[in-house]
């Protein structure tokens, strides 16, 4: 089980990193060409060596950093239409993936348990 959690939140973390890039710099950016909101990706590379290697103290805290990526993909699927409105929920999806599995890894990998 710990496993399986851990599997799902580093892969829901690399697929959101790719998302955010391909969005904001080929798929639908805000202009044409790329915009600089691709920059978004960067604050969720910094948790990255840390749920890879399965650090529960990045778990947690990275469980919080991940709710602006939720609350960006929410007010996006709502103002957003066609393919961006897409890529939106798709980042809700993997936001709350990762959610889950770093809540349920850093319960399951609790010390004393």
């Amino acid at each position: 089980m710990i496993r399986a959690a851990r599997l799902a939140a580093g892969t829901s973390l690399v697929l959101l990193i790719v998302l955010c890039l391909a969005w904001e710099m080929w798929l639908a950016p805000l202009r044409p060409g790329g915009s600089w909101l691709a920059l978004k990706a960067a604050p969720l590379a910094l948790p990255l060596g840390g749920v890879l290697s399965g650090r529960r103290y990045t778990y947690q805290w990275s469980s919080m950093l991940i709710l602006a990526y939720f609350a960006e993909g929410v007010m996006r699927a709502w103002s957003e239409r066609g393919l961006a409105q897409a890529l939106a929920g798709a980042e809700i999806a993997l936001s709350l993936a990762f959610f889950a599995a770093t809540v349920a890894y850093a319960r399951l990998n609790r010390a004393g348990a």
